[in-house]
């Protein structure tokens, strides 16, 4: 009968390994039932699981495998494997995955160890490590990125996801790094549409202080403002008050502001990713299309839905034209621009900062809190706080490696090609 054996190597790395190896297999018919490798500062590890002969017809494969890594100076070991053992390995092919990205200026030992503390006591066995930044060079002269990021992949059910992610963002609030945690599916890994909010996120200012500020009244606006955090009035009615404050503003006044709009750290190199790789980008903001077109042209932007400032005779009324675009209209739009791009909710991602976010956020696949307020940041399923927007890149599972090859394509030349979610 055939003996399943597990085979590990180990040694420096270098080309025609595997090419050795699997060659002695190959000579013997032997089956290869399953193969892992990874390499780290030149050592490789190599595993293959493989179906043997039983008894003396498997030595002369033995042998030559142990010749073979004796002159490519490797370590070989064979381990027998239980049929019972390697049937439930079979069956765990099955089981849920997750992802956990770590994001901040800089990731630590410690930070490894405590999330590592909260995957073991939820009962969750990490089946992978990768980097997803680049090396860090350790010469006085080079320069740092700013920030890092390490996935781990994790294998197991998760009966309660919303706890796990409220461990998980009690540790990195505590330790002050950005701990996101995903279902690895299908949807992950095809991402297509992502929805902006603009104000504290797109851009680092909210367009309707500046706009009070400008015109005098901004003392006035943020009164209205906190009695609508304070929960005294609605957001059409905080909204509506806000605007009759402005009326008679001249529009030069907008133009000066939309010029000076700072971009928020991140957010081109963001977007330009996200367009090179076939995603459809959009802004659903509850401030104005006026800013928004702006930001559009200078961005590169798909869509834009926000609120239209009314003029006459050149200057503001006060009001607006159209529904105001709230919290449930943002959740609207993105239903309505998934269906047009023929996709799921799984499959789109919305990014913003403010309580009228959260029902864009909560619908989406991926919904993210941006430098968001705590009860914000509570609420979202996941949360980016201590990087750029493009920290965003790594919770879609891409490399430092890929977006420096993907720079250079695009300098070189039109990049033809689909979104994709995953490295």
């Amino acid at each position: 009968m055939p003996e399943i054996i597990q085979i590990d190597i180990a040694g420096r790395d270098r080309p025609g390994i595997t090419m050795a190896l699997t060659g002695v297999l190959a000579q013997y018919g032997v089956p290869v039932l399953d193969i892992g490798q990874s390499v780290i500062h030149d050592t490789l590890a190599l595993g293959l699981l493989v179906e043997v002969p039983d008894g003396a017809g498997g030595t002369p494969v033995f042998r030559d495998l142990l010749f073979e890594a004796h002159a490519l100076g490797l370590d070989l070991r064979f381990t027998p494997v239980a049929a019972d053992d390697y049937e439930h390995w079979v069956g765990e092919q099955g089981q849920p995955r997750h992802i956990v990205t770590l994001l901040g200026c800089v990731i630590t030992a410690e930070h490894l160890a405590r999330v590592s503390a909260v995957v073991t006591r939820n009962g969750l066995n990490i089946e992978q490590i990768t980097r997803l930044s680049g090396r860090i060079s350790r010469r006085p002269e080079a320069a740092s990125s700013g920030h890092e990021s390490i996935q781990l992949w994790l294998k197991g059910p998760v009966p309660d996801v919303g706890a796990l992610h409220g461990e998980l963002l009690g540790l990195g609030a505590e330790l002050d790094v950005d701990i996101a945690i995903q279902e690895d599916d299908v949807f992950r890994r095809n991402r297509r549409l992502v929805c902006f909010d603009m104000d504290s996120t797109l851009i680092q200012a909210e367009v309707i202080d500046e706009l009070a500020a400008a015109a005098g009244v901004g003392d006035q606006v943020a009164e209205i403002t906190e009695a609508a955090m304070r929960g005294e009035m609605d957001f059409a009615e905080s909204f509506r008050r806000r605007m009759a404050l402005l009326e008679g503003m001249p529009e030069p006044a907008l133009a000066g502001i939309a010029e000076r709009l700072p971009i928020t750290d991140g957010a081109e190199r963001l977007i330009r990713t996200l367009k090179a790789l076939g995603f459809r980008v959009a802004i659903l903001s509850g401030g104005f299309t006026y800013f928004a077109e702006h930001l559009q042209r200078r961005l590169g932007l798909d869509d834009v839905h926000a609120n239209r400032l009314e003029f006459e005779d050149g200057r503001l009324t006060g009001k607006v034209t159209g529904p105001i675009v709230d919290g449930a209209r943002k959740a609207e739009l993105l239903r309505e621009l998934a269906a047009q791009e023929g996709i799921r909710l799984e499959q789109v991602i919305a990014v913003g900062d403010g309580a009228n976010d959260l029902p864009m956020l909560s619908i989406a696949g991926l919904g993210i809190a941006f430098r968001a307020k705590p009860v914000v940041k509570a609420r979202a399923r996941h949360a980016i706080g201590t990087v750029g927007l493009d920290g965003i890149l790594y919770l879609l599972g891409m490399r430092d490696r890929d977006l420096a090859a993907l720079e250079v394509a695009q300098a070189t030349g039109p990049l033809a090609g689909s979104a994709t979610g995953s490295a």
